[in-house]
């Protein structure tokens, strides 16, 4: 006899300040590993098994990700009920957003997808401490006017082989960003926060291992005068073998939105 089995879509918001990604490992506090932990605690006797929609790296926030809930044999009675005792015993830093029964045939890994990250980076003076879990602190000065337009070089169909690390053979080089531009931060404010901050936002299906950080890396290095206009549109073509190797620090990263379409 084929065993039941049913399927949620839960979104989660998380500050990744102390937590080492989204994948378990051993030793560490990771997103997937606290958020299997509590399952198991308010759910002790179901079976289940979880997987997630993007692995962001150590540091990295997301203010919307998403994993899919397989549950066994046993459909949740009550949705809202659940939510609630999710989060009373998920810590302070991960947040259960909303819960949605899914199909057998939604996979959250294959189903298409738009994810948009924000970079929240500032520079000049040395920020407030508080900062520290949210922002990227560029303490020379840089010039934002042509790290705006270099942002806008990156939207488009282009080969970002330049711009990732660690890829295997399968890997697709060519991706389209729907969406790429630098502009000024009034999304994410606090008051310590400096008088002036920006937001790097970038869409797109998906992305390389990485490659955002490296892009925001590479926009740094425009800023401090160290690359050229014309050394992104190059470092953009597959003919080009001009790896970026400056990766801007994680904690300015937050994964904005993954829209399921």
């Amino acid at each position: 006899m084929q065993r039941k089995r049913f399927y949620y879509l839960i979104k989660i918001q998380y500050l990744g300040y102390r937590l080492h990604g989204w994948q378990k490992q051993p030793h560490v506090k990771t997103v997937e590993g606290l958020v299997t932990k509590t399952l198991r605690y308010v759910m002790p006797e179901e079976k289940f098994k979880i997987l997630g929609t993007s692995r962001t790296d150590a540091m990295v926030s997301a203010m919307e990700s998403a994993f899919e809930l397989f549950l066994d044999e046993k459909p949740l009675l009550d949705q809202d009920e659940f939510l609630k005792l999710f989060n009373l015993n998920l810590p302070q830093d991960i947040r259960a957003v909303s819960i949605t029964e899914v199909d057998s045939k939604f996979n959250i890994i294959q189903h298409p997808k738009n994810k948009e990250y924000l970079y929240l980076f500032s520079f000049g003076g040395k920020n407030h401490p508080f900062c520290a879990p949210l922002m990227a602190n560029f303490q020379e000065n840089l010039d934002v006017e042509k790290m705006i337009e270099a942002a806008a070089l990156f939207k488009g169909q282009h080969n970002f082989r330049n711009y990732c690390v660690r890829v295997s053979e399968k890997s697709k080089f060519d991706r389209e960003i729907l969406s790429s531009e630098i502009i000024e931060n009034i999304e994410i404010t606090a008051s310590f926060f400096p008088k002036s901050t920006y937001l790097f936002r970038i869409s797109g299906e998906g992305f390389l291992r990485h490659q955002v950080r490296l892009m925001m890396g590479s926009l740094v290095l425009v800023g401090r005068g160290e690359l050229s206009l014309n050394d992104i549109k190059n470092s953009l073509t597959s003919e080009t073998e001009m790896q970026m190797d400056y990766i801007a620090p994680a904690s300015g990263l937050i994964l904005n939105k993954v829209d399921f379409s």
